[in-house]
């Protein structure tokens, strides 16, 4: 395997619609890493879009991103709640909702590494768990 991967972000691999036309996640396969280019339409939430393709609850896939543009909503199942806006970098455990908010599309990048999973329909909680973030 060569030691040196580059791929440009223009054309992603598989596109993944969410339901009702409220967005999409792009991914980009490379080097063993699955990439999201998530946008989610102004009001777009998880649990309205995606939790029927999921089959849970909330989101059960860890999310380490960076915000481009919009802004979202994050509330963990325990309460604990977050905004993430432009230029913002994330990491959102499993266990959670999350939603637009304002008349922007979010736009941003997911590097967690449950992607490969997400938005698939009956998937529910992805296989791949990355490794604790301190």
């Amino acid at each position: 395997m060569a030691g040196l991967t580059i791929k440009n972000l223009r054309s992603p691999d598989e596109t993944r619609p969410f339901q009702e036309d409220e967005g999409q996640v792009e991914l980009f396969h490379l080097g063993g890493t699955t990439i999201g280019k998530v946008t989610m339409q102004p009001g777009w939430r998880w649990s309205t879009h995606v939790s029927p393709m999921a089959g849970t609850r909330t989101c059960e896939v860890s999310h380490v991103g960076y915000c481009v543009s919009g802004r979202m909503r994050v509330v963990m199942d325990d309460g604990e709640r977050a905004e993430i806006g432009p230029g913002d970098a994330f990491v959102i455990r499993p266990g959670h909702d999350a939603w637009v908010l304002g008349d922007e599309p979010f736009v941003g990048f997911d590097f967690g590494g449950g992607m490969p999973g997400y938005a698939r329909r009956g998937r529910g909680r992805e296989e791949v768990t990355p490794p604790p973030i301190h």
